[in-house]
């Protein structure tokens, strides 16, 4: 039975194809009740969520929920902690909805600044009050930015075309980042009273509950707007409408307690109200649809976890090291053909010897036919499960094999066992296939179609090869194809731009008479 897969929200349907190109069973059901959800769909392992909360009265609903993705970059409305104590892994999906927040910051500022609201809708009720709305121009201004990541560096970068003078209050930013931008990192109370317009992109922690007080509204500039497409609760309300009661300020904006119908308590101190429109684009909903997707394919599928915000990956473990142990798993149960191995033995080298549980179960997940790993406990009782035996060995460094892992898997031939052997590393963000039996140095980056055909070295074989995949119709990408001297054997690795079927397979065995050969997409 397939895993099932939960969206609860309105979502571009390009997450529902992939996850079901994957072999999932997809419910896209929004705007349901999620308890009642809960109760139709109890067997969910993947869940895509947008605004929706979950609380632990909700999370307690769904016993074997494993992967929440919050579609978008925000998940205030998650209960994370209480997730990782249910083993529950919650990741979102930063800058997918970055442009186009980034693109309504700027509308929010100049609507603000040239009375576009107001002239709309007086110029509707039949009035002509030119005079009156006389604005003022962005260009050439000072804007403040809190908060310099994906949202604000894509804000600094639409506004250079306007000549603006760059403010930025972030602790985290490096020198280099400010510099790339030509922005000046301050402190908030530097922030606010030194800019015409100001852009809030920080996130909702006990850190900056209402952090944008009345100290600070005090100190902006007489005629300074303000602009929040963050969080509804970095403001302090109250002290807005107080400081607005003396003050000229202009108030632009999108975030609410919940966002739902109703009056908005925020709505007498607000020059610009709109319906959190921030991440609502086409092309915002597509990317957040296609990121969240992948991630919980990925998750459930590997056990592989990216942009997690109730960390699994312990500090120091890149991602792509989990994305290297299933792939160089995969290419050996590619190699070793059906049925199960006998023994899998797993070799870290370097610093990756420390993170054996977090690769362990990508591994055991590449190495598995049918199963799908999700954690250390999981993979070990599928293992005992199936009787497979699992070592995870002590390995020697001073063979310099850097960060790289090696998985063997051994198999039973009519009652000898045999070992196949493979290891790969990650070089310059690439996952790469460094050896595959006695085949060393092959720097083969893992990824697409590949088949793999051993043989009895002689000259002629790559031109056999090539040939009839060229009357099929087969393109070539790349060609890998070193050989070992002492034992007169090749190994070829052709990488296509499609699958090669076993027929054709077949018929290149038959003409270069290979000793073994397979084919892995990756």
């Amino acid at each position: 039975m397939s895993q099932k897969v939960l969206i609860p929200t309105k979502l571009a349907t390009t997450a529902k194809g992939i996850l079901e190109d994957n072999g999932f069973t997809v419910v896209q059901e929004p705007g349901v009740d999620l308890a009642e959800l809960a109760q139709a769909h109890p067997d969910t392992e993947g869940m895509i969520v947008r605004s929706e909360k979950l609380t632990p009265e909700i999370i307690d609903l769904f016993p074997n929920l494993k992967v929440v993705v919050r579609a978008g970059a925000g998940y205030n409305t998650i209960d994370i902690q209480y997730a990782r104590s249910k083993d529950i892994t919650v990741m979102n999906t930063p800058g997918a909805n970055s442009n186009a927040v980034a693109e309504e910051a700027i509308g929010m500022m100049i609507s603000c600044a040239r009375f576009f609201i107001e002239g709309d809708r007086s110029t509707r009720a039949g009035e002509w009050k030119k005079a009156q709305l006389q604005g003022f121009e962005l260009t050439g201004k000072t804007v403040g930015i809190a908060g310099f990541g994906n949202i604000g560096q894509l804000l600094a970068k639409r506004l250079s075309g306007f000549d603006v003078d760059l403010l930025v209050f972030d602790p985290f930013v490096s020198e280099d980042k400010l510099a790339e931008f030509g922005a000046k990192n301050v402190t908030l109370e530097e922030l606010f009273a030194g800019s015409d317009f100001i852009s809030l992109h920080m996130p909702a922690t006990k850190e900056t509950a209402n952090i944008v007080s009345t100290e600070l509204l005090t100190s902006m500039k007489d005629g300074a707007v303000l602009v929040n497409c963050a969080r509804y609760e970095i403001l302090d309300e109250e002290a807005l409408r107080e400081v607005k009661k003396t003050k000229t300020i202009y108030y632009a904006n999108d975030v609410y307690p919940k966002d739902a119908p109703g009056e908005k308590s925020i709505a007498d101190v607000s020059d610009i109200l709109l319906p959190h429109l921030g991440a609502s684009s086409i092309e915002a909903n597509t990317n957040a649809a296609v990121m969240a997707a992948n991630q919980v394919a990925n998750y459930l599928g590997k056990g592989i976890s990216v942009f997690v915000v109730n960390k699994v990956l312990p500090d120091g473990l890149s991602p792509e090291y989990q994305e290297l142990a299933y792939s160089v798993a995969k290419v050996a149960k590619a190699w070793m053909g059906g049925g199960q191995p006998y023994e899998i033995n797993i070799s870290l080298y370097g610093e990756l010897k420390k993170f054996d549980k977090f690769l362990v179960p990508a591994i055991v997940a590449g190495a598995s036919a049918n199963d799908k790993i999700v954690n250390a406990e999981k993979a070990t009782e599928i293992l005992e499960s199936h009787g497979i035996k699992l070592d995870v060995r002590e390995v020697d460094d001073s063979k310099n094999y850097g960060e790289s892992i090696t998985v063997d898997l051994i198999k039973s031939v009519d009652g000898k066992l045999d070992r196949l052997s493979v290891r790969g590393t990650v070089a310059e963000g690439n996952i790469i296939i460094s050896r595959i039996d006695d085949f060393d140095k092959l720097y083969y980056a893992a990824g697409g179609n590949s088949t793999v055909f051993i043989y009895n070295d002689r000259p002629g074989v790559l031109a056999d090869i090539t040939q009839i995949l060229a009357v099929e119709g087969i393109n070539i990408e790349d060609i890998r194809s070193p050989h070992n001297s002492e034992k007169h054997r090749s190994i070829a690795i052709v990488k296509t731009d499609c699958e090669v079927s076993d027929s054709i397979i077949n018929q290149i065995e038959e003409k270069i008479d290979s000793e073994a050969s397979f084919q892995v997409s990756l």
